[in-house]
């Protein structure tokens, strides 16, 4: 039996289908892996996802295995040596931003809170929505410009409305799978 996917999860990228079959959508909410989450759609903004998807195994060598403990101690020589490495996106802003938010998220934990914590204040379980086609999920919605608004308060960068939608949607917050995708409920 064939299996049916989203539009964008037919890619012929491997790693595209991959990661919508086994991944978006998946409520996974361990620390790493949400930082992770976060630094790649950060560097997603005006690029596509394919690209970021494509080079996400530079990222995770470039960013310590997005141990957010090991990138809060980057200092400029880091810094430098992330604007010089060709396998991720070069941008001051974005790299800062990867950096700025390991920082806020261990002064989280300092003070006894965690991105989990706050991100399941919003969204206690995973919501689940039910489009029929990829052109009924919106960029963003009320709920992901509150949770925006909530991570720039405590210092995060780089995590616009959009960002933070889309940030929801991979590590499964939200579940925008169309309702005929085979991997809507995670069976498959």
């Amino acid at each position: 039996m064939e299996k049916m996917r989203c539009s964008w999860g037919n890619s012929k990228n491997p790693r595209y289908k991959k990661y919508h079959d086994e991944e978006w959508g998946k409520l996974n909410l361990d620390a790493t892996y949400l930082y992770e989450m976060l630094v790649l759609e950060s560097f997603q903004s005006g690029l596509s996802w394919e690209t970021i998807l494509n080079k996400r195994e530079n990222f995770r060598k470039a960013f310590a295995n997005f141990d957010y403990h090991k990138v809060a101690k980057f200092n400029e020589a880091d810094f430098e040596k992330l604007m010089q490495d060709k396998g991720i996106i070069r941008n001051r802003l974005k790299i800062n931003a990867a950096i700025n938010n390991a920082k806020v998220l261990v002064k989280l934990e300092n003070n006894n809170q965690t991105f989990k914590q706050i991100l399941t204040k919003f969204i206690p379980e995973t919501i689940n929505h039910h489009p029929k086609k990829m052109e009924d999920v919106p960029a963003s919605n009320e709920l992901s410009n509150q949770i925006s608004k909530e991570m720039k308060n405590l210092g995060f960068k780089f995590v616009g409305s959009i960002t933070i939608y889309s940030f929801l949607q991979a590590v499964g917050l939200i579940n925008d799978h169309i309702e005929n995708c085979s991997f809507k409920n995670g069976e498959l």
